[in-house]
């Protein structure tokens, strides 16, 4: 599944530092606006012990993990709607992804320009909301254009759709996010093909100082206060402490690293796993000794759409999966072991997928 987070922020707020250490595609990180001209996609391995631990039970010959793509996408400045600085290929290249890592200034240094002169996350959080909601008042704008003969005339669909976009027109305009309106499915329906950018799941992620990483700071409050009413996470991470990482080789060298800094896992794997949460995804298993694999789905994905992300075959011809929960497979240490003691299950079309799950599927095309 091709899902794409976005990371967006004003220029040198951390974004791109941030995404080298997300990948192994290595954006410019400099110290001058719009380093990043083009979008950089990298493919990030999403962390998983679970994975592991049935590598250890199975010992096969490669373990596969489940990706996400992470997508660099160049900076903005006020105006960006009206296609200011990159703005129009900014705005073009948002609209693509899944979801939105909005990086946020939250430390003091004077050797790092800052766009608008001074550190403000509250301020540079709104120049951005702001160009997205210019952006996406204009879409709803031009729907309303198209659908305004059919909403005279009286069809039923038109006025309905027309109240609905009216009233996102209206929350747009008065400084808020399409994400924080509260809707029907009904109403949601209606602005599903314009691809509203506020609409867009999002997560904070604040950039502070080596000393602010574990307790935060003032910025980081500020934050925090800011996006209450999106219901939205906010994370704390260091982009120079994600580089000093990145730099070590060994596994046991990272380890050892963040536990001198007190920390214990590293911002850029607290960050994967709450992009992969906030996609609203979850992973199954398929544990051989070929390989050990996950596999991403979505929340509520049926046995048979399950299967699909394997292979369509898998899912146009399903006949039954076979089931072990994954705490029963790690108890009880094998496939064999689990299906002596009842542990394995035999599940038809209608069975909803469990995070964790490991699978084996029975098909005929």
């Amino acid at each position: 599944m091709a899902l794409q987070c976005g990371i967006v922020g004003l220029p040198n707020v951390g974004k791109s530092t941030l995404f080298n250490c997300l990948s192994n595609a290595k954006a410019q990180a400099a110290n001058f606006p719009f380093c990043t001209i083009d979008p950089n996609v990298g493919v990030i391995t999403v962390p998983d012990e679970r994975l592991n631990k049935l590598a250890e039970f199975v010992k096969p010959n490669k373990i596969v993990p489940t990706t996400i793509e992470i997508v660099d996408i160049a900076g903005l400045v006020k105006g960006a709607s009206k296609g200011e600085g990159l703005g129009n290929q900014f705005l073009g290249n948002i609209r693509e992804t899944n979801a939105i890592i909005h990086v946020l200034r939250c430390f003091e240094d004077d050797n790092i320009i800052h766009v608008d002169g001074s550190v403000n996350p509250i301020r540079d959080k709104d120049v951005i909301d702001t160009e997205l909601q210019l952006k996406d008042i204009d879409s709803v704008e031009k729907k309303l254009l198209r659908i305004a003969r059919a909403a005279k005339t009286g069809d039923k669909d038109a006025v309905k759709a027309e109240a609905a976009l009216n009233k996102f027109k209206d929350h747009l305009e008065n400084g808020n996010n399409a994400r924080t309106l509260e809707v029907t499915e009904d109403e949601l329906k209606h602005v599903e093909d314009i691809f509203l950018l506020t609409l867009k799941p999002v997560m904070y992620v604040c950039n502070v100082d080596e000393a602010s990483v574990i307790t935060g700071n003032k910025y980081v409050e500020m934050v925090r206060e800011a996006v209450k009413v999106e219901n939205a996470e906010v994370l704390v991470i260091s982009a120079a402490i994600e580089a000093d990482i990145a730099q070590l080789e060994s596994y046991e060298d990272r380890i050892a690293f963040l536990n001198d800094l007190g920390l214990q896992e590293s911002g850029v794997a607290k960050l994967i796993k709450a992009a992969y949460k906030m996609l609203n995804l979850i992973t199954y298993f398929t544990a051989g000794v070929q390989e050990v694999r996950a596999w991403t789905i979505d929340i509520g994905f049926k046995a048979p759409q399950a299967a699909g992300v394997i292979h369509s075959d898998f899912e146009r011809g399903f006949i039954k999966a076979e089931v072990i929960h994954y705490e029963d497979y790690i108890k009880y240490g094998s496939e064999s072991a689990c299906k002596e003691v009842g542990k394995l299950s035999i599940e038809g079309k209608e069975y909803v997928v469990w995070d964790g799950d490991v699978m084996h599927f029975k098909f005929n095309v």
